[in-house]
């Protein structure tokens, strides 16, 4: 694995509060009716991203996940004034604002979406990783899930075809405790959602997934296994939403004590304190990094607002392929 070294944590730093602050801003538009529909928000969950990215080469791997999804595609290397005004519904967004929230893409950066249907991407990952052993292009797809979506039976049908033709995919469940808004051990008569593996001989295990280099280590290893031809892992990081499912939730199924205690555990708090107790940045370096998050997020909104909304034809274009069809004067 790449060396975590002092530049790595300070990276993660600025990297994970960037995310919760543009994550932040994305819920204070969201009630200015600026965003619309829904909206799912990744706070406390920034470690999984952090050290993923630290364990893949982002020069032929690839991510797909679901309607969580703001913050991956800018880790992967998207340009963050335009995941914003994707969101904004605006024609400078990701996929000229006819995607949204659910629905952010980047084939030119290897991810591919943001999906609305739970558990949708799960065999797509899998055909990603297909397409790629088919091609021989040394890729690893990097397939996520929430806890809710291992109930769909297209997790089990993937499982089962990934090992049987060694797909070179790292299955991720990021575990937040509530899928939409019922906890695992109401939906299931076992809690620990990574021996879901064992029915298919897939390596498993679960990773703590509030720490980074944690998160790192465990990847590595898997993308590793992948990359050598060896097949799938299926991984169940351990993590926290802080927020609810969407906007949209109230929140009744857990106490705001619980969300308290577990904020003890956040991991831009936990990664901060590596960095001050090795001495690697003063108090004043931090809040250098602080003021470039928080202009960068300002940047991000002034784009989004001042961006046009997408000309009507788009829509249209983007639907009707028939290359005569009669009442279109241009295409995309």
């Amino acid at each position: 694995m790449k060396k975590i070294t002092k530049k790595t944590y300070l990276d993660w730093y600025e990297n994970m509060l960037f995310w919760r602050k543009f994550e932040d801003k994305l819920a204070q538009v969201y009630i200015n009716q600026k965003v619309r529909g829904f909206l799912h928000l990744y706070n406390g969950q920034e470690a999984v991203l952090a050290g993923a990215l630290h364990a893949m080469d982002l020069s032929k791997d690839r991510m797909i996940t679901a309607y969580r999804n703001h913050v991956q595609p800018i880790g992967m290397g998207v340009d963050p004034k335009k995941v914003m005004a994707e969101l904004y519904g605006k024609g400078t967004g990701t996929s000229q604002g006819l995607g949204g929230s659910m629905h952010i893409f980047s084939k030119e950066h290897r991810f591919y979406g943001g999906h609305g249907i739970v558990g949708g991407q799960i065999p797509l990952g899998a055909g990603l990783a297909f397409a790629d052993k088919y091609f021989e292009r040394d890729a690893v797809t990097l397939t996520y899930m929430g806890d809710g979506a291992t109930r769909q039976g297209s997790l089990h049908e993937t499982f089962n075809l990934a090992m049987l033709w060694k797909l070179p995919v790292v299955f991720c469940v990021e575990n937040n405790g509530y899928a939409m808004g019922t906890s695992v051990a109401r939906t299931a008569n076992h809690t620990d959602i990574w021996k879901l593996g064992l029915g298919y001989e897939m390596p498993c295990k679960p990773v703590d997934a509030m720490k980074p280099e944690v998160v790192a280590k465990e990847m590595d290893e898997a993308i590793k296994r992948a990359r050598r031809g060896d097949g799938p892992t299926f991984l169940e990081l351990r993590t926290y939403r802080y927020r609810g499912h969407s906007m949209s939730d109230a929140q009744h199924y857990r106490t705001k004590e619980e969300v308290a205690k577990k904020q003890e555990e956040d991991p831009i708090t936990y990664v901060l304190h590596q960095i001050y107790e090795n001495k690697w940045a003063t108090e004043a370096e931090i809040k250098k990094i602080d003021q470039r998050v928080k202009e960068l997020v300002e940047e991000c909104e002034k784009f989004a607002e001042e961006s046009p909304y997408p000309e009507k034809n788009v829509m249209f274009d983007a639907v009707y392929e028939q290359e005569d069809y009669p009442f279109l004067s241009d295409k995309l």
